[in-house]
């Protein structure tokens, strides 16, 4: 009876232990982060659609290189949130898009700015955040030398130096702009910039899981269920909405 009883424990726990995923996060308030409420409406939509499949998310925030590496070695099962593209399709299930993403040139006020194509942005000093991708027009005019581009460590370098004048453009994702500017700047210094209308990049983010690891297909099969289902019940709408409602360059 006793045999039976620790077999029962051991056999639920190793249940309990298979209903859990491990994925990798990062730093990009207010989509992802450690200290935000829920980690950040990104990590809130996926964590809850595992949910509905009965699959609670462990999370491990890292530096985004080193979040992607160790999922796509399989050290943990997954990474949360990324853009789609032909190497990570390599190495990982891409799941149905999480959230949108639109990436913005910001710009002063007093600086006049116009612009449609890449070929507009020539002569123009511009900054961009290191390891980001824009998208592949951008992308293959900075490595050929078209543009005039210095990379940066962070979002938050590249507002700074727009504001003190240094460059002239810096595109950013527009919510996680805002978020930046109303965390860290003063309302006097959000007077001062604006946004051009037409994004550098629109495009989806998603959950990636490790090829390396076995039954993440089937995984990936679960978590677009939970993930349709939560759309479905029109919360992701109202996540992201309550996200945007509060930020403006102007207050």
């Amino acid at each position: 009876m006793r045999y039976a009883f620790f077999l029962l424990v051991l056999l639920l726990g190793s249940a309990q232990a298979a209903e859990q995923v491990r994925l990798t996060n990062g730093e990009w308030p207010p989509y992802l982060g450690e200290t935000l409420p829920y980690h950040g409406v990104a990590s809130r939509i996926v964590a809850e659609a595992f949910a509905l499949q009965g699959i609670e998310v462990q999370w491990e925030f890292h530096p985004w290189a080193r979040s992607l590496k160790m999922a796509k070695q399989g050290v943990r099962d997954g990474s949360a949130v990324w853009f789609h593209n032909p190497e990570r399709e390599r190495h990982f299930h891409i799941s149905e898009p999480v959230v949108e993403s639109r990436y913005y040139f910001f710009h002063r006020k007093t600086h006049a700015f116009d612009w449609n194509d890449v070929t507009d942005l020539r002569g123009l000093r511009i900054a961009a955040t290191r390891g980001y991708d824009y998208g592949e027009a951008f992308q293959r005019a900075e490595a050929a030398g078209e543009l005039e581009v210095v990379r940066l460590t962070g979002d938050e370098q590249g507002l700074r130096q727009l504001l003190a004048g240094r460059i002239d453009v810096f595109p950013v994702d527009k919510v996680v702009g805002f978020d930046l500017l109303h965390q860290q700047f003063s309302a006097a210094e959000r007077r001062l910039l604006s946004f051009h209308p037409v994004p550098l990049r629109s495009d989806s983010l998603h959950l990636l899981l490790s090829r390396e690891v076995p039954g993440n297909a089937e995984l990936m099969q679960r978590f677009n269920r939970g993930l349709a289902r939560l759309r479905d019940s029109g919360k992701i709408s109202q996540y992201l909405l309550e996200i945007q409602q509060p930020l403006s360059l102007g207050h």
